[in-house]
């Protein structure tokens, strides 16, 4: 049987909730605790925090080994290419068609990386910075909700053709330009025969292969430059990080 100091406390207790106005909007709370020394209740977030930056780095590491693996076979093709004139020109092109694969299995990995790096980036914005500064607002005030649901249910969260594009401009744009430049090299001021003819590839004319190889370039150029919106979390696009804010030198 309940003494009567028990009996106070629950009524006291049951007379505090009654009387705790209920807030409407982002909890103003969300970040005590979060920086104690023992980390209290929030000990749990410090280590899903944790196990999230974990996954992403592994598929960061994943994304590195692709693009490492894409520039060296073309420092390979191009080396052999340029060794002799007796080399055939178009083994540039059988490597540019295997970076091309290169970039799809990077978009690929990239599409699973961004499923981590967001969640990373929803705990950031909304855990770590108010619990860094009580006074930033949270502008999602659903996150919770949303992160819960990711956790159900996981999906990806970007298009295979952003996913692509994104790769084409940090990456391999770049070395489908140096391609095939050294392509056009190669079968102009290092063949035996003038252009077309020497662009030439068994049955295929140097008309044909050329316009290909121009198509290519043009479809990789639309890819990479077509106006959209990213729906990838927290990837630096667009911001200019080297702007001179007058507020971070008050700092």
């Amino acid at each position: 049987m309940p003494s009567g100091d028990d009996v106070n406390d629950a009524d006291g207790a049951s007379t505090e909730s009654a009387d705790r106005p209920e807030t409407e909007g982002p909890d103003s709370r969300i970040g005590e605790g979060l920086l104690d020394v023992d980390m209290g209740p929030s000990s749990a977030f410090a280590h899903l925090y944790r196990g999230e930056l974990h996954r992403m780095k592994l598929w960061r590491e994943r994304l590195d080994k692709t693009t490492n693996w894409a520039v060296l076979l073309m420092a390979a093709i191009l080396t052999w290419a340029f060794s002799s004139e007796a080399n055939p020109h178009y083994i540039i092109l059988v490597g540019q068609a295997a970076i091309t694969m290169f970039l799809f299995i990077e978009a690929r990995r990239y599409r699973a990386y961004d499923v981590w790096r967001s969640r990373v980036r929803h705990l950031q914005q909304n855990v770590w910075a108010p619990g860094l500064d009580p006074d930033v607002e949270l502008t999602d005030v659903s996150w919770r909700k949303e992160l819960a649901r990711d956790y159900q249910h996981p999906k990806l969260k970007i298009s295979a053709e952003e996913a692509i594009a994104h790769r084409l401009r940090r990456v391999y744009f770049p070395l489908f330009t140096v391609l095939d430049a050294a392509w056009v090299l190669r079968v102009t001021a290092f063949a035996d025969q003038p252009w077309p003819a020497s662009a030439s590839v068994g049955a295929f004319s140097g008309v044909v292969v050329t316009v290909i190889v121009v198509l290519t370039y043009g479809l990789s150029l639309y890819l990479c430059c077509r106006p959209r919106t990213w729906h990838t979390r927290g990837e630096l696009l667009e911001e200019d990080l080297r702007a001179d804010r007058s507020d971070d030198r008050d700092i």
